[in-house]
């Protein structure tokens, strides 16, 4: 069996990542696998340890920063971390699968850094005054989160050519067929 690759995933907040990942994870000739996160965050009800995350308290969090066991990591808001353990990376490539990461841009430049043969994969939106409008439409967020998010679009915008391909998506199920394509090759290729 061979040993599985990596591909990551970037994009800004509204401009249709998830759902693309949601599509080529259907795809079983792509075996991609999620990685399990960690995290020092206390379990919610329904999800189990090794499943839904590692749970860490947050001195064996801190540890394994220390230890250099992480790909990546984020404290998201003060003293709440999560991260990607390496140890998560080689059980998923050991099994011959594929390893899809659906990661920020620190994160996702990062991790190219440590595995420069990864696929590293930057959804774009068509523009940032496309995004604002899909974001509103969206109406889940008041208008001062909304202008935050495309704030912090508009630096993510900025690492797009640190990545190996860009997708623009203007259209969603072209974007997806684009990035099934892309994602493909990169297997397939030996």
């Amino acid at each position: 069996m061979g040993k599985g690759k990596i591909i990551i995933v970037s994009a800004p907040s509204g401009t249709g990542k998830s759902t693309i990942i949601k599509q080529l994870m259907e795809k079983e000739e792509l075996q991609l696998r999620f990685s399990v996160s960690a995290t020092n965050r206390s379990p919610r009800e329904g999800e189990t340890d090794g499943l839904s995350y590692h749970f860490l308290s947050t001195e064996e969090f801190k540890k394994r920063i220390a230890d250099d066991a992480f790909v990546e990591y984020e404290e998201v808001y003060p003293g709440r971390f999560y991260g990607t353990l390496k140890s998560e990376v080689s059980r998923v490539l050991q099994q011959g699968n594929n390893l899809i990461l659906d990661i920020d841009v620190k994160g996702g430049i990062n991790v190219k850094k440590q595995y420069p043969e990864a696929l590293s994969l930057f959804i774009l939106p068509p523009s940032i005054e496309t995004l604002r409008q899909r974001l509103l439409a969206r109406a889940t967020d008041d208008i001062e989160t909304i202008n935050q998010r495309v704030a912090k679009a508009d630096f993510e915008l900025t690492f797009a050519d640190k990545y190996d391909v860009r997708v623009v998506n203007d259209d969603l199920p072209k974007a997806i067929d684009e990035t099934y394509n892309i994602v493909k090759e990169f297997i397939d290729k030996r």
